[in-house]
């Protein structure tokens, strides 16, 4: 389960939705302004509140717009 917490007006979180999408990537989007449990999931997980943030079954994952990143964790070439 691949999930993006992000916000809303940030241009980071779009690139990186947009960058999945691209990928043929099925995700779930989690609005940490929106959704209170989702802001403790990414805290919890990242011990901060900077987005966006790729996360592959909660273990792990990537904060920020780094496709290398994206890519090597969901093994993608």
């Amino acid at each position: 389960m691949v999930k993006v917490y992000s916000i809303h007006n940030c241009p980071w979180c779009d690139k990186v939705k947009k960058y999945l999408k691209s990928r043929n990537v099925d995700y779930q989007e989690c609005n940490i302004e929106d959704d209170a449990a989702a802001l403790a999931e990414c805290q919890a997980l990242t011990n901060d509140e900077a987005v966006p943030v790729v996360t592959v079954d909660g273990k792990e994952y990537v904060l920020g717009f780094d496709k290398g990143k994206i890519d090597a964790m969901l093994g993608l070439n």
